[in-house]
């Protein structure tokens, strides 16, 4: 259901339900160890705090991951005793509607997870309405930047995931099998539509060309077809004007003197019942600068640009020159230079020689423009909780009157 939902093939399809059936298992594990502190006071007296509900929360869901972010943001919100409305994207409405049957059969009390579909009307409705205590999105920068306007006429809390163009650094010392893989999930997975894909490739000139025709290869082996297909790994973008804005990056990329080294055209399946489809072939630029379009704007499709690098300053440098925040890599088998490199990453999610994996138990969220607020692990419980103090005084009152 959820590869004819998205377009995305089976093969991630499946994992994308394993990690969200981990995560509601993981936020139903934390409900009931909920707590708070205890704080001892002069004279007796003490003080404590309580871990409260918000109220009614609302999640607004992106396309990429209609299944998963769904769980993401329910999971937690339910576990912190919130009810959640929650909105998927119009052009993926179907699989959070079976999640929200799952929990029905699971005893979840009516009301509690609650599905409208809609568009924009219906966002800009949710995030108005004066019951709502929280909002949760997930998506664009531009539409990230109306929520927060909404939401701040009601004084209300929101969580906010957005775009990314993140960097990936890759070092000649590194294990080159393992940075031609990692920068291969850093920008492939559901057809490169992935918020925290690190699209920007720095690759130490020492092992330029060597890596350079390693990935290629790779990426051209990438089997594109019917999604439902096991042995599919890149599936249709999700619509043709998504596609068609794609394809027109890759264009102006060009334009701007960058070369395509592989892919980055329309792609027609042998299978007659697809040819109409969204496809378009992986691609990889080289010859990219850090001013060109392809290199600071997120594309959100299958699009690798690879920048040669010579310093270890340098790259930290450029990796940080964007407006972006969410993710980062960096590749190399010196472990000082690996936590030296990501301490000085300007990102809220950074990956020592891997990329695009995501526990549950860790907190995910952007720095800057990518975003704030956290989602998955303990993090998430604070962004749908609020906390009480209490104060009790155990002697008399000193009044100053």
């Amino acid at each position: 259901m959820e590869t004819i939902n998205n377009g995305k093939s089976i093969f991630e399809a499946l994992v994308d339900i394993d990690v969200s059936w981990q995560c509601v298992q993981y936020y139903a594990g934390l409900a009931g160890s909920l707590a708070g502190q205890h704080i001892q006071l002069p004279g007796g007296s003490f003080a404590y705090t309580r871990r409260e509900p918000l109220g009614v929360c609302v999640g607004i869901g992106a396309w990429n991951y209609p299944f998963q972010i769904a769980c993401w943001k329910s999971a937690p919100a339910l576990a912190c005793g919130n009810a959640m409305i929650f909105k998927p994207s119009p052009f993926t409405p179907i699989s959070v509607v079976l999640l929200a049957e799952i929990y029905s059969e699971a005893g979840v009390p009516k009301g509690l997870f609650n599905v409208v579909q809609g568009g924009a009307a219906t966002g800009q409705f949710l995030c108005h309405h004066p019951d709502v205590a929280k909002v949760s999105f997930t998506g664009s920068v531009p539409t990230g930047i109306k929520i927060m306007e909404m939401a701040a006429k009601g004084i209300k809390p929101v969580t906010l995931e957005l775009g990314g163009k993140s960097p990936l650094i890759i070092f000649s010392d590194c294990v080159l099998e393992n940075a031609v893989k990692g920068a291969l999930m850093a920008n492939f997975l559901t057809q490169g539509e992935v918020c925290c894909n690190g699209t920007r490739v720095f690759v130490q000139r020492e092992i330029l060309q060597v890596f350079t025709k390693a990935v290629v290869q790779q990426t051209q082996n990438i089997k594109i077809g019917d999604p439902l297909l096991e042995d599919t790994r890149m599936g249709p973008l999700i619509n043709r004007p998504h596609l068609e804005k794609v394809l027109s990056f890759i264009k102006q990329a060009k334009e701007q003197g960058a070369e395509v080294l592989c892919g980055g055209e329309p792609y027609v399946p042998d299978d007659p019942k697809l040819q109409n489809g969204f496809y378009m072939s992986p691609c990889i630029l080289g010859n990219c600068e850090d001013n060109m379009t392809c290199v600071k704007e997120e594309i959100f499709g299958p699009v690798m640009s690879i920048l040669p690098f010579d310093s270890e300053e340098e790259a930290l440098e450029r990796a940080n020159s964007t407006r972006f925040g969410l993710a980062a890599g960096v590749f190399t088998r010196d472990i000082q230079r690996a936590h030296r490199v990501v301490a000085g990453l300007q990102a809220g999610m950074c990956f020592i020689n891997n990329y695009n994996v995501s526990p549950v138990e860790l907190p995910f969220g952007g720095y800057k423009m990518s975003g704030f607020g956290r989602e998955n692990g303990e993090a998430a419980i604070e962004y749908y909780s609020q906390l009480k103090t209490v104060c009790v005084e155990m002697g008399d009152v000193e009044s100053a009157f």
